[in-house]
């Protein structure tokens, strides 16, 4: 493992599993944008959210009360106060879609996401001069993983494409 990621599988049941994924495509999630560009994935923010066409970073809508019990147990894991985990970002993967290469914005510092549905491979890298240094976690359904410290700061991330849907709950605290 890198320094300042942890993991753990089964945080949560099959039943709590069925339930998030059901609410995270009731809860109206839009095509992610960035810039020109329209991603294979949806996602919608709660608590704040960042504008990727105007590098906007603002107050957001309220975090739903559905999502508590989850930002709880989020915490905990990452030995926080719930409150400290002040951004929620819901998202919805279809089959092709995946994330590329990136930081997550640095006015965050915790980042926890919870997974769901189809296994994922989240891919890190760091340039060592002419190349990169590069590793990678499994994320198994129901698993949990939180970034802080040094795999925050110093590497990116990515997570692979897929060819079955996945959904995923990530918890931010800023700094």
């Amino acid at each position: 493992m890198l320094p300042g990621l942890v993991y753990c599988d089964g945080v949560i049941t099959d039943a709590e599993e069925a339930e998030l994924i059901a609410r995270i495509e009731a809860a109206r999630l839009t095509p992610f944008q960035f810039q020109q560009w329209e991603g294979k994935r949806l996602t919608r923010s709660f608590g704040w959210t960042y504008d990727f066409q105007t590098g906007r970073f603002a107050p957001g809508d309220p975090i739903p009360d559905w999502i508590e019990p989850l930002r709880a147990r989020a915490a905990r894991f990452g030995g926080l106060d719930p409150r400290a985990l002040e951004q929620v970002l819901l998202i919805e993967y279809g089959a092709g879609a995946g994330i590329g290469w990136h930081k997550d914005r640095p006015v965050f510092e915790h980042v926890i996401g919870v997974s769901l549905g189809a296994p994922a491979t989240m891919r890190f890298r760091r340039r060592r001069g002419e190349r990169f240094e590069r590793a990678s976690a499994g994320l198994a359904p129901r698993s949990i993983y939180h970034l802080a410290g040094e795999v925050r700061d110093e590497w990116e991330h990515s997570i692979a494409a897929m060819d079955q849907p996945r959904w995923s709950v990530t918890f931010r605290g800023l700094r």
